[in-house]
Order: structure tokens, then C-alpha cells, then sequence
């Protein structure tokens, strides 16, 4: 039975098997904790503990999966090029939208953290959670934090982002579809991404593109306000 596991295609089967039966109980009962991404990273993790299968095992085959993660991202520039002439019109208030909502992202998960007493580690570990893991684990490295706790937190975040996102933004009377896109590219990196794809081609595109924007703008500033938050805390 263990070399079946070894296979590369177990990963990719048993991965693509839970997205699908996933996307059928989300169709069949529509309910926000019936999010297709939640219940595949639910359904595989069980899958994977009661069965006694390591994740290194799995990733056999996984692996392939998460390296087409890196085409589909460039593919959303194409998106981008279709839909630039009416994503130029907002351009301005778009990129405002998404340097402040990055930076207010870093600022009140270091105070919270802080406030709730959590360790230096920990508070840097958590920084860059808004951003994709290949970027979050680099800041992670370069402001000392903890590379494995920052994986963990991000994909935690981006789940979250693509399950109840798009309700938590429109209980705050957000309507607009562009909106919901570029908040969820920036809250909630590929994931997020995913789901603002669901909302439409040009939602799609705007969460790409802030997905891109956050990352670099992160990725440079974020050992600053890391440093100077914890620097007011204490």
C-alpha cells in the first residue's frame, strides 16, 4: 500500500478529488463554511492523519500542483493587458487603496500581537501574513522570524480571505465588484485572487494586480514598520 503512496500522481489525485468533491458540496448546499478551497484543506489533512500518510509523502505529487501555482499568477497579467484600459481609469485610487491597506495590514497584526503579549518571534513571524508564502517566507528570514509559522499563517489567511471575504466586505456595504477584487488581492494574495476570479474577469484582474503591488510593497518596507511598531510598543 505504501508505494502507492509514493506515486506522484497520488497527490495530484487524491488533491484534484477533494477540490471536486469540494466544488459539488459547495453547488449542492450553498453556505459560507461550504468554501471549496476550506473544505479541500479540511478533507485532505484528515485524509492524510487518519490514513497515517506524511506530508512529504503527499507532496510527492503535490509539488506539481503548487508549481503551476507561479504560471497561473504570470497568466493574470494577460487578464491584466485585457482589461487595462478600464482598470486605467481607477489606477490612482486603486494603488492609494492598496499601499494603505497593505501598510494598516503589517501595523494592526504587530499591535494586536503585541497587545495580546505574544512574543518578538512570533509578532515578525506574522508581519508579512497578506502576502504569498514564496515572498512572506524571504521577509520572514529577513526580519528574524519564524519561516515555517509564517507559512502556516498565510495560507491560513488566504483561506480565510477566499471563504468570507467577500460577506465580510459586503456586510460593510461594499458593493462594488472592483472593490471586493483589489481588497482580496490585497488581504488575501492568491488565494483571495482565486475568488475575486469568481466575481468576474476585471475583479480578477484588479486582485491580480494588487496581489503584485502588496507583494513588492511589503517586501520593502516591512522590516521598517515591523521595527517601528515594535519600537512604540515598547
Amino acid at each position: 500500500m505504501s508505494e502507492i503512496y509514493q506515486q506522484p500522481l497520488f497527490g495530484i489525485f487524491i488533491t484534484l478529488l477533494a477540490f471536486q468533491l469540494a466544488q459539488f458540496i459547495d453547488h449542492k448546499w450553498k453556505f459560507v463554511l461550504f468554501n471549496p478551497v476550506l473544505l479541500s484543506v479540511l478533507s485532505i489533512i484528515s485524509f492524510l492523519v487518519i490514513f497515517k500518510i506524511d506530508f512529504e509523502t503527499y507532496n510527492i505529487g503535490g509539488q506539481y500542483l503548487g508549481f503551476l501555482l507561479g504560471p497561473t499568477v504570470v497568466a493574470l497579467g494577460v487578464l491584466f493587458y485585457e482589461k487595462y484600459e478600464q482598470i486605467k481609469l481607477n489606477l490612482l485610487p486603486f494603488v492609494y487603496a492598496v499601499v494603505i491597506g497593505g501598510t494598516i495590514s503589517i501595523i494592526t497584526v504587530c499591535s494586536i500581537a503585541i497587545v495580546l503579549g505574544a512574543s518578538e518571534p512570533i509578532i515578525r513571524s506574522i508581519a508579512p501574513k497578506s502576502v504569498t508564502t514564496p515572498i512572506a517566507i524571504e521577509i520572514a528570514y529577513i526580519i528574524g522570524g519564524l519561516p515555517y509559522i509564517t507559512a502556516g499563517v498565510v495560507i491560513a489567511v488566504g483561506i480565510f480571505g477566499n471563504a468570507f471575504g467577500p460577506a465580510i466586505l459586503r456586510s460593510l456595504g461594499i458593493r462594488n465588484k472592483n472593490a471586493i477584487g483589489a481588497a482580496l488581492g490585497t488581504a488575501a494574495h492568491g488565494i483571495g485572487t482565486a475568488r475575486a476570479l469568481a466575481e468576474g474577469n476585471l475583479p480578477g484582474a484588479y486582485a491580480g494586480l494588487a496581489m503584485c503591488i502588496n507583494g513588492m510593497l511589503t517586501a520593502v518596507f516591512t522590516p521598517y514598520i515591523v521595527n517601528l511598531v515594535i519600537l512604540l510598543y515598547n
